[in-house]
């Protein structure tokens, strides 16, 4: 096959070198048709390489020079002109050479060009499949319900470092994590992996408050020099109490306030005061919130690519967040995440994750 498309491809100029000869000598001498000898070189460049645009310049030359002695063109009359023929035919082989490596150096870069690409796209799936490995299924609880969305940017790169996560604590409290690592690339990725494995690793072996595992977890992203700003919120639901409510604490590191859907149909923020964010410095300490959630409560933790729009204000993406949340009032728990996902619209360019829990 690819000595058939070489063949193919000299086809073409030779061709044209044999018609304008054969159309020459066929018309005799006089009628000179010498010049168009120029066209066999530019076709080879587009078609072959510089060595073979080379090889039918010369050619393009000789076939010009030996169809002047046909063509009577080396008299004292037609010196001058054929002179000029000759002068042209070599003229136009060297402006062919010149088209034919600036055609190669575009295929070389286009090549190049698609080459990365692909290495790019391979680390991105790669990325991804990472990424969706490590959003596991909640667990389901005793007296708390639970479901989660991931859905990433539908706009440049489709991964980020948007997380959630649930797990038991030796304490005998379930934490809830929802976290965002800046960015949406590969790294941001990989870092939100090293974030989640050192919060769970620290939560089995902190004992105290959210605030404290928070605290533990930013001097090891800090000492491990990680270089990466992270806004996470992390709770933890006890379920042990009397009255069937769920003790709800919480620790809140520069993310978005969690949202409320009360029994009785009523939404809000949990608007506490927000401590830093992670990856910037270890000074001053951090802050614990609870609050008692009571049976058909609902309680929603999300990332920023939820409420953020790049046409509107925060406060409104926030209120808009409570509407939808106010008219899912009684609805599953599984519906209220499709509802909050299907207010993003078909574009977004930024990954959301949810993470939804319901006292029973």
């Amino acid at each position: 096959m690819p000595h058939r498309s070489a063949v193919r491809s000299h086809a073409l100029p030779l061709g044209a070198l044999t018609a304008i000869v054969a159309t020459d000598l066929a018309i005799g001498p006089d009628q000179v048709v010498i010049s168009l000898v120029a066209i066999t070189p530019m076709v080879a460049a587009v078609l072959l390489g510089r060595g073979a645009t080379v090889v039918y310049g010369l050619l393009a030359v000789a076939a010009a020079a030996l169809l002047g002695i046909y063509d009577r063109q080396y008299t004292a009359e037609t010196t001058v002109a054929q002179t000029a023929r000759l002068i042209g035919v070599t003229a136009g082989g060297v402006a062919a050479l010149a088209a034919c490596s600036i055609r190669q150096r575009r295929e070389r870069q286009v090549v190049g060009m698609a080459a990365a690409q692909a290495r790019d796209r391979a680390a991105l799936d790669l990325a991804e499949t990472l990424q969706r490995s490590l959003l596991t299924d909640p667990p389901q609880l005793s007296r708390v319900s639970t479901a989660a969305r991931y859905r990433p940017a539908t706009i440049g790169a489709h991964i980020g470092g948007d997380w959630y996560d649930a797990f038991a604590v030796p304490d005998g409290t379930t934490m809830v994590v929802i976290g965002d690592v800046a960015g949406h690339d590969a790294r941001a990725a990989a870092t939100m992996a090293q974030a989640r494995g050192l919060l769970r690793g620290l939560a089995q072996s902190v004992v105290g408050s959210p605030a404290a595992v928070l605290t533990a977890l930013d001097r090891a992203l800090l000492d491990l020099g990680v270089g990466a700003l992270v806004t996470i919120t992390v709770a933890t639901l006890d379920e042990r109490g009397p009255d069937g409510s769920v003790r709800l604490c919480w620790s809140n590191a520069g993310h978005p306030p969690p949202a409320l859907l009360a029994a009785e149909g009523r939404a809000a923020l949990l608007e506490r005061p927000v401590d830093r964010l992670l990856g910037v410095d270890e000074s001053g300490g951090r802050v614990d919130h609870e609050l008692r959630l009571t049976p058909r409560d609902t309680l929603v933790l999300y990332t920023d690519g939820l409420v953020e729009r790049r046409d509107t204000s925060l406060d409104a993406g926030l209120a808009a967040l409570l509407d939808r949340l106010r008219r899912s009032a009684g609805r599953s728990l599984d519906e209220v995440c499709d509802d909050l996902l299907a207010g993003l619209g078909d574009r977004h360019d930024d990954d959301v994750a949810i993470l939804a829990l319901r006292v029973s």
